[in-house]
C-alpha cells in the first residue's frame, strides 16, 4: 500500500465531509479548511447552516435554530468521527464542533493520541504554542 502524505489526507478529510453534509443535512458547505497540527485537525466549514436554520433566524426564533443546530451536531458527530478515523487510521481522542448561525461557519477540532502514518510527517506543524494571549 502507498502511504500517503498530511495534504492527501486534508483533502479527502474535505471530500468526505462535504458528501457527509450532503447526504445528511441537505447542505453541502461551500468550502472546508482542513489543517493538521501536530495531532489535532482543524476544520473550518464555510456556509453550513441551512436554509431551514436561517429561516428560523430571519423569523425571530434564534433559540429554536440554536436547538435544531445541536440536535443536527449531535446526529453528525458520530459519523463525523468514523470517518475520520477510517480516514487517519487511528481513533480520535476528542472531537469538539460549534457552529456559529450568524456567520453561517462550523469549526471542528479533532484530536487524537498520536500523528497518522504519513510518509512527509514533518510537514505537520507540532509546535505547541501556549497562551496566545501573553
Amino acid at each position: 500500500m502507498v502511504q500517503t502524505n498530511i495534504a492527501q489526507l486534508e483533502i479527502e478529510i474535505s471530500q468526505r465531509m462535504i458528501k457527509l453534509y450532503n447526504d445528511r443535512i441537505g447542505k453541502p458547505p461551500s468550502q472546508i479548511i482542513c489543517h493538521f497540527f501536530d495531532t489535532e485537525i482543524v476544520i473550518s466549514l464555510e456556509n453550513s447552516v441551512t436554509q431551514a436554520e436561517q429561516t428560523l433566524l430571519k423569523g425571530g426564533y434564534d433559540s429554536l435554530a440554536e436547538q435544531v443546530r445541536l440536535y443536527l451536531d449531535k446526529i453528525i458527530k458520530p459519523e463525523l468521527k468514523n470517518l475520520i478515523e477510517e480516514i487517519i487510521g487511528q481513533p480520535v481522542l476528542y472531537l469538539m464542533t460549534n457552529t456559529n448561525l450568524a456567520t453561517s461557519r462550523t469549526g471542528i477540532i479533532v484530536v487524537f493520541n498520536q500523528l497518522p502514518d504519513v510518509r512527509n510527517p514533518e510537514s505537520i506543524p507540532q509546535e505547541n504554542i501556549n497562551n496566545l494571549a501573553d
